[in-house]
């Protein structure tokens, strides 16, 4: 069953309305006709379970059944600090860590990241990765879809990441604290986790947030790529909170 996501105001109580490239998607490429299944959520946790009553390219009219909360969110929200990779993969590490759970992905400019954006070059970028967020919040099942945020400063970063209950930065020169470590001593509901760029943080980085209450732990005896860590990272961590 096809999964769209739609804007609260567009719901009412019997009856919800999709409209733009989805109402088209519908349309056109699924050709769908009245009786068919749908499935929406709101964006907000809720998922209503439809049959369509009208169909046109630039509006489609559903018929709510039923409804119920989202059981595909994960109980602990994640935010990924993430240093500006090369080429494409940003794209990658936003469907993967939208797959898995992620709550939130914020691009951060740090001192060896190889990407340098200029504002307007930021904002094209943000737009294009929030829909291939949405793409993967859609493909998943997920209840929201994960925000990406504006590209920020390693410091600006650090500063936003130090008010979670939980703040980590996997980093290869940790011997001691370990990922599980971590997972298995916190109770809170919020973790801010930050994955360098392809070289990695600065040792300024490192200790700029550490300084702040951001934990060093250790994925482990190997050297992730940047695209790998924030995925295991997440993983890990869903997996290990339940």
């Amino acid at each position: 069953m096809p999964k769209y996501f739609v804007l609260p105001e567009d719901i009412t109580e019997d009856s919800i309305v999709i409209t733009g490239e989805d109402a088209k998607h519908l349309a056109t490429v699924l050709r769908s006709k009245e009786g068919d299944a749908v499935e929406v959520c709101d964006g907000c946790g809720t998922d209503y379970f439809c049959e369509i009553k009208v169909v046109d390219k630039k509006e489609v009219t559903l018929k709510i059944n039923d409804k119920s909360p989202c059981f595909s969110e994960p109980k602990t929200k994640i935010t990924l600090f993430q240093g500006l990779p090369k080429a494409d993969k940003m794209e990658l590490i936003i469907q993967k860590c939208v797959e898995l759970g992620i709550e939130k992905i914020v691009p951060v400019a740090t001192h060896r990241a190889v990407v340098k954006l200029d504002k307007k070059d930021s904002l094209k970028k943000v737009q294009r990765w929030q829909k291939i967020a949405e793409s993967a919040a859609k493909q998943s099942g997920r209840g929201i879809i994960p925000q990406i945020g504006e590209v920020i400063t390693f410091n600006e970063a650090v500063k936003l990441g130090a008010k979670a209950q939980g703040a980590i930065i996997p980093y290869e020169n940790e011997q001691k604290r370990g990922i599980r470590e971590f997972a298995e001593n916190f109770s809170g509901s919020e973790i801010a986790m930050f994955i360098g760029p392809e070289g990695g943080f600065a040792d300024e980085e490192i200790a700029l947030a550490m300084e702040n209450g951001i934990l060093s732990v250790s994925l482990g005896k190997r050297i992730l790529r940047t695209e790998t860590a924030g995925m295991v990272t997440v993983a890990i961590l869903i997996y290990e909170l339940g």
